[in-house]
C-alpha cells in the first residue's frame, strides 16, 4: 500500500491536512514527536480525530534523528510527502537558535535525502514561512520579485534553508518539490501562542493581553480550510519545483483584529501595551495568484467569517 506521509500531524495545520486527505480515502502515516512548545494535550486532542481511521499509522519520532527516518522509509512505501514539522515561532527562535536548526533543518534535510534515496516519492511539499519575506517593502509579496534573503529571525532564516535544501535536491535528484509559505493560518485547534487564539481566550475570560507596538502592523490572516485546499491541491500537482504563497491576500491591522476579536467575544479586551518586539515583521501581505494560476487556490474565508467559526469550536469545546 502506498502512503502519503504527513510530518508533524499532531500540531495545528498538520492535523487539519492529515484529517482531510483520510475523509478522501488516502492511506495516511504520520509522524510527529509530541514536543512542548505548547501544551501536548492539544496535540493528543487533535490525534484522536485521525485515530478513528482504519488508513491512519502514527509514528512518535524525531525528524532529526536520521536513523527514525530510515526506519520510517523502510517500513511503509511513502509516495506523497506533506512535510509541516518544524518549530515554530519567531521570538522563541531568537531565545534558542540552535533547537530551531536542528528541527528544522536537520529534520527537513534527513527527510528530504530519505525521499531521493527510495526512488518512490512521487511529489513533496516542503512548508516554509511568510516570515521568508522580512521587512520587505515589495507589496504584496510575491514569489518571484520579493527578496527573501533578509530574514529577521533565526526561525525564519532556517525556513528560508530549507527552501534552498529543496531546490538543490530537486536539482541533483529530480525531486518534484513545491514549496507553500503559509501566511498567518488560524482556525479551530489553532496555536496557543497566535494572537487569534490568545485575543480570542483574553477577550472571553476576561485577561489581560500583551500588545506589541502601535497596532497598526498588518497580518494575512487566512482561515485553515483555505489553506488546507491549496495545500492539499500542491500535494497532487508535482510541478518540478515551485513556490506558492498560501495566504488570504487581504491584510489586517493588529488594532482591527482586536476590535473584531472584541465585537464577536462581546467583551472587550484588557490590553497592556508593550513595545514591538524584535524579529516581528511589520507586514504580511500574499501576492497568491500564482496558486490561483497553478493550484485553482481561492481563499475565500474573511478575517471575521474565519474569527466568527473559531469562536463557535472555542465555545463548543469549552477551551
Amino acid at each position: 500500500m502506498d502512503y502519503t506521509l504527513i510530518t508533524g500531524a499532531a500540531g495545528f495545520i498538520g492535523s487539519h491536512v492529515a484529517k482531510k486527505l483520510l475523509e478522501q480515502g488516502h492511506a495516511v502515516v504520520a509522524i510527529d514527536n509530541l514536543n512542548d512548545y505548547y501544551p501536548v494535550k492539544n496535540k493528543r486532542r487533535n490525534l484522536l480525530a485521525l485515530q478513528s481511521f482504519a488508513n491512519f499509522q502514527l509514528i512518535e519520532g524525531d525528524l532529526a534523528e536520521q536513523s527514525c527516518v530510515d526506519k520510517l522509509f523502510s517500513d511503509f512505501s511513502i509516495k506523497y510527502i506533506g512535510h509541516l514539522a518544524a518549530r515554530a515561532g519567531v521570538r522563541p527562535s531568537i531565545a534558542d537558535p540552535r533547537l530551531y536548526e536542528r528541527a528544522n533543518i536537520q529534520g527537513t534535510l534527513n527527510l528530504l535525502d530519505a525521499a531521493r534515496r527510495s526512488n518512490k516519492v512521487a511529489n513533496f511539499i516542503l512548508t516554509s514561512s511568510s516570515s521568508v519575506y522580512g521587512n520587505s517593502t515589495q507589496v504584496p509579496f510575491n514569489e518571484q520579485d520579493a527578496a527573501t534573503d533578509r530574514p529577521i529571525s533565526p526561525y525564519a532564516a532556517t525556513k528560508k534553508a530549507t527552501e534552498l535544501l529543496g531546490y538543490t535536491f530537486h536539482h541533483l535528484y529530480g525531486l518534484n518539490i513545491n514549496v507553500v509559505r503559509p501566511f498567518t493560518v488560524y482556525g479551530p485547534c489553532g496555536r496557543p501562542d497566535m494572537a487569534p487564539w490568545l485575543f480570542l481566550e483574553s477577550a472571553l475570560k476576561g485577561k489581560p493581553i500583551n500588545k506589541f507596538g502601535d497596532g497598526s502592523s498588518r497580518r494575512d490572516y487566512t482561515y485553515i480550510d483555505d489553506f488546507v485546499s491549496g495545500f492539499i491541491s500542491a500535494l497532487e500537482r508535482p510541478l518540478g519545483y515551485q513556490i506558492f504563497n498560501l495566504g488570504n491576500s487581504q491584510t489586517v491591522s493588529l488594532n482591527e483584529a482586536i476590535d473584531i476579536i472584541e465585537r464577536i467575544a462581546g467583551k472587550k479586551l484588557a490590553i497592556v501595551q508593550l513595545e514591538a518586539q524584535p524579529g516581528d515583521v511589520n507586514i504580511t501581505y500574499a501576492d497568491v495568484s500564482n496558486a490561483r494560476t497553478k493550484l485553482g487556490y481561492n481563499p475565500n474565508t474573511s478575517f471575521e467569517e474565519g474569527m466568527k467559526k473559531f469562536h463557535q469550536w472555542f465555545i463548543e469545546n469549552e477551551i
